[in-house]
């Protein structure tokens, strides 16, 4: 990944270029955004439920011992959409998207359509890969959106069932209301169409360097796929540093 990172950031620059034309791609545009968005839906939402379940029942018994279960919702709720949500969402769309791009683009270029694209004098940055970044990032932070309260559904949950933890349905969204603000969730939305950008571009690149045939295919999906994630926990690093500091 990282000794092609001026050829990544090249593409990255052309597709800001081609922003401009977008509006006249707009049907690939939203092509992309029902396969990304709706058709990861349930998924993601069968994913944040169980983060927010597994959270609260691993956590829950240690804070009970404490004395302090009441602060419960607001741990969880700040842990799901500050962090979770969109890292663990991220992942997902990485495994399941980029992949999916990755194939496609790889595909296309071996069995040489992307050099018929050109040979048409289209250019493939512009047809292929901006309505996927742009869907991607559009999608992403939505489906976040949403994992979120299912997170914090999953978490008061198990807080009200476990008899270890006895946490109300009450207590925990008092406390998830007292504790967590506008300007959290905003934080995990931002975070995730950084990370958004980062899948989009990374598998979009490598399905277009793609060499070799099947075997090739195959060695750009895994590359995309694992450089994606590694980018994302880099990232997220990076992103909470600057959050903290612009949030002091």
């Amino acid at each position: 990944m990282f000794h092609n990172i001026g050829e990544i950031l090249i593409l990255f620059w052309q597709v800001l270029l081609a922003l401009p034309q977008l509006w006249r791609l707009r049907h690939k545009v939203y092509d992309q955004l029902a396969y990304i968005g709706l058709a990861s839906l349930s998924m993601v939402c069968i994913l944040s439920l169980f983060i927010g379940g597994v959270l609260a029942l691993q956590t829950g018994p240690v804070l009970v011992e404490h004395g302090i279960s009441s602060v419960l919702g607001g741990m969880i709720g700040l842990s799901m959409c500050k962090e979770l949500a969109p890292v663990m969402i991220a992942i997902l769309v990485a495994g399941r998207i980029g992949s999916a791009m990755s194939a496609e683009l790889g595909s296309m270029q071996v069995y040489e359509e992307i050099d018929a694209l050109r040979t048409m004098n289209i250019d493939p940055v512009r047809f292929l890969v901006l309505p996927r970044m742009v869907a991607i990032a559009v999608s992403l932070p939505v489906l976040v959106l949403f994992s979120i309260p299912v997170g914090w559904f999953g978490g008061a949950m198990v807080c009200d069932f476990n008899q270890k933890i006895a946490v109300s349905f009450d207590s925990f969204f008092q406390n998830l209301r007292e504790v967590v603000e506008v300007g959290d969730v905003l934080n995990g939305l931002l975070k995730s169409f950084v990370f958004a950008l980062a899948i989009g571009i990374i598998s979009c690149h490598q399905g277009l360097i793609t060499r070799g045939g099947p075997r090739g295919i195959a060695r750009s999906v895994t590359k995309a796929v694992v450089n994606s994630i590694v980018l994302i926990l880099i990232l997220d690093y990076f992103l909470t540093r600057f959050l903290l500091y612009v949030q002091k």
